[in-house]
């Protein structure tokens, strides 16, 4: 329906804002189903609007994480945190994105509400919060910086599961990402074995415990 695509006229005038209708959304990311229900595989939506495309994946992902993991609460709590921390967005207006991250987060808490009742953590539902602060970010995918009176360029935090419980931090500079993809040198990834380009982080911490990651980093 309209109502659910355009937020105002406005809007649309000012930015081309026009939000994906949820059957074109399923329809797409079926084309990659695989990868939606892999739990570490990484999205970013560089124009990510209220989240569609990343609460459709999110919620992908939990069915995959509470098929595996729902009799043991720490691994089930481990494992979505890490579905969480696979994606990423950019939208150029704030409401969009403190949408956006309240509404991936309250998918992921139903979900885990649901399953754990009187036995959830805040500690678990903290790092959540935490990382989507992180990872849906209010900037400008063409400008590849923050938008705000100070623009500075996007950095994004990339996670890692390490020693069963422990997460791995390390930030990467969005435009270094990019300046090496039109180059078309070695390739991000590859199924085929060959050499591939790793790119450097601009900052590596050290692994917390994945409980701890709201408290463990000063941003």
């Amino acid at each position: 329906m309209m109502t659910t695509q355009i937020k105002s006229r406005q809007r649309v005038i000012d930015h081309g804002e026009v939000l994906t209708p949820e059957h074109i959304v399923n329809d797409m990311l079926d084309l990659v189903k695989p990868e939606t229900e892999r739990i570490d595989s990484r999205f970013l939506e560089p124009a990510c609007g209220t989240g569609n495309f990343l609460a459709a994946i999110l919620r992908r992902k939990l069915r995959i994480v509470e098929l595996r993991y729902r009799k043991n609460q720490l691994d089930y709590e481990r494992y979505a945190v890490l579905a969480v921390s696979s994606l990423y967005g950019i939208d150029l207006l704030e409401d969009n994105v403190l949408e956006c991250r309240q509404r991936l987060f309250e998918i992921f808490d139903a979900e885990y509400r649901r399953l754990f009742k009187k036995t959830i953590k805040d500690q678990c539902r903290g790092a959540v919060k935490y990382i989507l602060s992180r990872n849906i970010i209010h900037g400008d995918a063409l400008t590849l910086k923050t938008v705000g009176e100070t623009p500075q360029p996007i950095i994004f935090s990339e996670w890692s599961l390490v020693n069963g419980s422990l997460l791995k931090r390390r930030d990467f500079a969005f435009h270094e990402l990019l300046d090496h993809a039109s180059m078309k040198e070695l390739p991000l990834f590859s199924d085929q074995g060959e050499e591939v380009f790793i790119p450097d982080p601009i900052k590596d911490y050290p692994p917390v415990h994945f409980l701890e990651v709201a408290n463990a980093f000063e941003d």
